[in-house]
């Protein structure tokens, strides 16, 4: 006799490499309740390294929805029957949805702007990014399509980088004032800071991109890392007098995005909160910060 209702329930899962550490099957089964689905979806983490990903495709297929991570959100797009705009603005993927065809979606952007404001700040501003890698580009990006001018701010070694993703902002917004400086040589007032390196994550946790003077000139700061919740450097603007917000928030954000792209989910914004709370409380017990 068949389990008719191990049947009907719908997979979803996480695919990257590795995924030791992650936080989103709490974070995807807490979504999966309060949108009212969670005895009818489960959510798994599956390790896919960059060799194995060629090999997986039908078993994703088999899938309702996944997330895609570091290092497949690129190599993924082969794998898809197509892209929402906002994925293929960035030419990345970070979530799935699996019906008659395979579309990927760039959540992120989502989770990026409802983050702010969540925030109180606006990106029609004088925003200050440090870094222009992946996630600080489509930051920098939607800065400028917002309205905003952007300063960015890199290591020397990241200055090529630097202007290569000016170009690119400037392709898309022309009138956007964009300017690049290096970190040690930030100057000048700014509405917004955000820290788009790794600098300050756990285990470096006592590490901070740039000097306390810099936080001095700033009214808002968006600190994209999670773990730690409180960063050196969030701590130090805080002594400031800056408004400020951590990475945890943006990675409930994009999960809840995806849940409304899965499902059409909608969610209440205090329900949102207490799970960013929860999931920034179990990053502080598990990792004693």
């Amino acid at each position: 006799m068949k389990d008719n209702k191990h049947e009907l329930i719908r997979k979803f899962a996480l695919i990257g490499y590795p995924l030791s550490h992650t936080m989103s099957p709490p974070i995807h089964d807490r979504l999966f309740k309060l949108s009212g689905f969670g005895g009818e979806c489960e959510y798994s983490a599956i390790e896919i390294s960059s060799d194995e990903l060629a090999t997986f495709p039908s078993v994703l297929r088999e899938l309702s929805g996944y997330n895609v991570t570091i290092p497949h959100k690129v190599s993924i797009i082969n794998a898809l029957d197509g892209l929402d705009p906002l994925a293929k603005r960035y030419g990345a993927v970070n979530c799935v949805k699996n019906s008659e065809k395979s579309i990927g979606y760039n959540t992120d952007v989502v989770g990026f702007l409802r983050t702010i404001r969540t925030l109180g700040a606006s990106l029609e501003s004088e925003v200050l990014m440090l870094g222009c890698g992946g996630v600080g580009r489509m930051m920098a990006i939607e800065t400028a399509l917002s309205g905003g001018n952007i300063t960015i701010a890199v290591r020397q070694s990241d200055l090529t980088t630097a202007s290569e993703l000016k170009e690119d902002i400037l392709s898309l917004s022309p009138n956007t004032d964009v300017n690049i400086t290096t970190l040690d040589k930030i100057n000048g007032d700014y509405d917004l800071l955000i820290n788009a390196t790794p600098v300050g994550m756990y285990p470096h946790s006592d590490a901070m991109p740039v000097e306390d003077n810099v936080l001095k000139r700033v009214r808002f700061l968006f600190d994209a890392i999670y773990n730690p919740v409180q960063t050196k450097l969030i701590k130090a603007a805080i002594k400031h007098d800056v408004s400020t917000i951590g990475g945890m928030a943006m990675l409930v954000w994009q999960a809840a995005a995806a849940h409304e792209i899965w499902n059409d989910a909608q969610f209440d914004i205090q329900d949102i909160d207490a799970l960013i709370k929860r999931m920034e409380n179990t990053v502080d017990k598990e990792f004693g910060q």
